[in-house]
């Protein structure tokens, strides 16, 4: 079938939007027509970073949408049901089996390669293949093919076309702060960069009860939001030559616990000399290639310090995306606080505006 979607191509700057064709699905496939899809700065550093995925792509993993169609072996959703789209996962491996599906055996191969598992893609135009299958959806479009791994299903009583975010940013933030660092109530902690999944993560640190929650971002809109959102001090790294001293001047013996959105490396190591002892920093920010880990190892032995990776904030998303869900529901979780909608034809225009600090989290509405 016919499609439009925002399609990355070799030596272009930003999206085309243009037709493209979609496979129907093959058995183990799901249709879905997409209502909205957030704009994640890993689809940006993908799309920029040429050689790491194929050309011409098609990107976007954070879908919301109605199922349109259903392969044979499909049973957990139906024709008409509205569904969430997350990252895909095998469902088979020892980690998916231990709920822990963000750190899937074969999770490269489901949602970085491109391709289906049998080496084929979903999607072409006259001139040849197109990649997609990215998270298990490339939902940059207004139809997606997706997988039952990759699908929740979504209730009545939120825009649909606002609850994709979920799907990552929201649940990378805050189940950083919830489930991988488990953060302690009455603990400290600093949180790196307040885009979408900072922001999420003072949300989550909020939930859970945390007794200080610092964040640090240069604009200043989103310190403000944060402070809105929970955060109790909140740090201008321009006004601060000295990350690690100016958390210090707020907590002497330094924080619990540290959130990295960021993967500047001054910023992790700032962080790090901010941990206090037994302190933990979790890193979800994508790196350069080659970017060594923070801190000095004598510290580490010293302090006993962790430093840890997250992805998708160590989300099983089947029983985590209803909890969030349930958060928003009693206002503890205000995520569409950070939402600006764009048409998908805008994308370019969205893009530049939220590089401009003049949204938080952008939506594309197919």
């Amino acid at each position: 079938m016919d499609i439009t979607a925002a399609v990355a191509r070799t030596g272009q700057a930003g999206f085309s939007v243009e037709t493209v064709q979609l496979d129907d699905p093959r058995p183990d496939e799901i249709l879905v027509r997409i209502a909205g899809v957030g704009l994640c700065h890993t689809d940006l550093v993908f799309q920029q970073a040429e050689g790491i995925f194929p050309r011409p792509a098609v990107f976007g993993h954070e879908g919301s949408g109605v199922v349109e169609k259903v392969g044979s072996a499909v049973k957990k959703v139906a024709v008409g049901d509205k569904v969430l789209i997350t990252f895909r996962s095998c469902g088979a491996c020892d980690r998916c089996g231990d709920g822990d599906a963000a750190y899937c055996r074969t999770m490269p191969m489901l949602n970085y390669a491109g391709v289906r598992t049998d080496g084929s893609m979903t999607l072409k135009n006259a001139d040849g293949p197109i990649a997609g299958n990215f998270f298990g959806q490339s939902s940059f479009g207004t139809y997606a093919l997706t997988y039952e791994r990759n699908v929740v299903k979504a209730p009545d009583d939120v825009p649909l076309e606002l609850m994709g975010p979920l799907g990552c940013g929201i649940q990378t933030g805050a189940g950083g702060v919830m489930r991988s660092l488990e953060a302690r109530e009455g603990s400290s902690i600093l949180i790196l960069g307040g885009g979408s999944v900072g922001l999420a993560a003072v949300m989550g640190a909020k939930i859970r009860k945390c007794a200080t929650i610092i964040l640090v971002e240069p604009l200043a809109g989103r310190r403000d939001l944060a402070l809105e959102l929970g955060a109790t001090h909140v740090i201008d790294p321009k006004a601060q030559g000295d990350l690690a001293a100016a958390v210090r001047a707020i907590l002497p013996a330094g924080v619990d616990y540290a959130f990295d959105t960021t993967g500047l490396p001054a910023v992790l190591n700032g962080a790090f000399g901010a941990l206090g002892s037994k302190g933990v920093l979790a890193i979800v920010g994508v790196p350069a290639p080659g970017t060594p880990m923070p801190g000095d190892l004598g510290a580490a032995i010293t302090f006993g310090l962790t430093v840890k990776g997250v992805i998708e904030g160590d989300s099983d998303p089947d029983e985590f995306l209803p909890e969030l869900l349930d958060h928003y529901r009693a206002g503890r979780l205000p995520f569409d606080k950070l939402i600006k909608t764009y048409p998908l034809s805008a994308i370019n225009e969205a893009i530049a505006a939220q590089h401009h600090g003049e949204c938080v989290k952008v939506v594309l509405i197919p």
